[in-house]
């Protein structure tokens, strides 16, 4: 019928539009070291530390109690690095004991009625950031040391090693090489309060700087911001008793 097809010529259209939408490159907000001292209540010496640190050993993991905002620190730094909000140069996964190394580098993963190689998301994410090396990419990994690490990382234990960026390295059960490029930075999140931080072996500490994030409570961002939820709660008291 007409009104069928008219409807149908309709919704084509709107997913044509969405699609351009979405294909177009919209600018990423620009983010800097200026907005992460503002964000994250860090003192400047701390940053210009652990800037240094990633740079360095290009694989960083933040350690501390939890709640001190771990993840939310590594995204902001990640940002404050890139120069911008860009999502598509920052990944970001948890580990967990079910945590595989088919998950995270490569493995057969079934398909119909059969098995089919894939790229786990660090491998996927390693070849996006190989494809654009003139910009640094973050990849971040939560309770890094909630996974079994030897396990989950298999040879990339070896590749992510500063001295080893960009080696080719030809994996057990795929016949191409795999190659963790020099552009892309690791940081991780480890809680000081778990026991499981004892199965992080020296071949993994090693290749890791380790930067401790402990509670702001004296920093000047907290007491702004204390000084602020005053106010607020003061303006509140004298709005309630004039009613």
């Amino acid at each position: 019928p007409e009104e069928y097809t008219t409807v149908v010529h309709l919704i084509a259209a709107n997913l044509e539009t969405e699609e351009a939408k979405t294909s177009t490159d919209a600018p990423c907000a620009p983010y800097g070291e200026a907005d992460f001292l503002r964000d994250v209540w860090m003192s400047e010496d701390d940053l210009r530390k652990l800037k240094g640190l990633l740079l360095h050993k290009k694989n960083v993991i933040l350690q501390g109690p939890p709640g001190v905002g771990k993840t939310y620190a590594a995204k902001r730094l990640a940002w404050a690095l890139a120069g911008e909000k860009d999502k598509a140069r920052v990944r970001c996964v948890q580990f967990h004991q079910s945590y595989s190394y088919e998950d995270f580098v490569w493995g057969f993963k079934p398909k119909g009625e059969g098995f089919v190689g894939r790229n786990g998301v660090f491998a996927a994410f390693c070849r996006r950031a190989a494809e654009d090396p003139e910009k640094p990419y973050f990849f971040l990994i939560d309770e890094i040391n909630r996974g079994n690490l030897s396990k989950i990382l298999g040879e990339a234990l070896m590749l992510i090693e500063a001295d080893h960026r960009g080696e080719a390295l030809r994996l057990a059960s795929r016949r191409k090489p795999f190659v963790i490029p020099e552009n892309l930075y690791i940081i991780g999140m480890m809680n000081t309060a778990d026991r499981s931080i004892a199965i992080i072996d020296y071949a993994l500490r090693r290749r890791f700087g380790f930067f401790t994030v402990r509670p702001a409570f004296d920093s000047d961002g907290f007491q702004r911001y204390a000084n602020r939820l005053k106010q607020a709660i003061a303006l509140a008291e004298v709005a309630e008793k004039a009613r």
